[in-house]
């Protein structure tokens, strides 16, 4: 039972496991270098354009009428007095004919019949006025 101070007879057997955390430190840094320093993709098209003229400018922007109903049913078209549906349906014929149709904005007093306002939308609906709207009296 002794004990060995000193040297042990198997010196010859070397250590030759490599060290891997250094590198693997070192690549990473590279790794991280290389993905700064990647150019970011450009996706632009290079497209050779004609120079024309720009469209003509509309003369008149669209306009906003205001068709209102009294409690007799008697029609106002921008506070001018309609006559009858037949003149209210050519007004409403000037509106269809634009290209960018006016706003028709119905207002209606609160003591007047259901009858009138719903003569008017089915002539407005009929002659394919596209842009008109109700406005509440509050």
């Amino acid at each position: 039972m002794g004990m060995s101070v000193g040297s042990n007879q198997d010196d010859e057997d070397v250590m030759l496991d490599v060290n891997m955390t250094p590198l693997i430190d070192v690549m990473l840094v590279l790794l991280i270098m290389f993905i700064i320093t990647i150019p970011l993709p450009n996706n632009a098209i290079n497209i050779n354009l004609p120079n024309g003229t720009p469209p003509p400018v509309q003369e008149k922007p669209p306009e906003i009428v205001e068709l209102r109903l009294d409690a007799q049913g008697k029609m106002f078209w921008n506070e001018q007095a309609v006559e009858s549906k037949q003149a209210l349906e050519a007004l409403f014929q000037t509106v269809v004919q634009k290209a960018d149709q006016d706003q028709i904005k119905l207002k209606a007093d609160r003591a007047t019949e259901y009858k009138y306002i719903a003569m008017v939308m089915a002539a407005a609906q009929r002659l394919d006025v596209k842009k008109i709207g109700v406005v509440s009296n509050q």
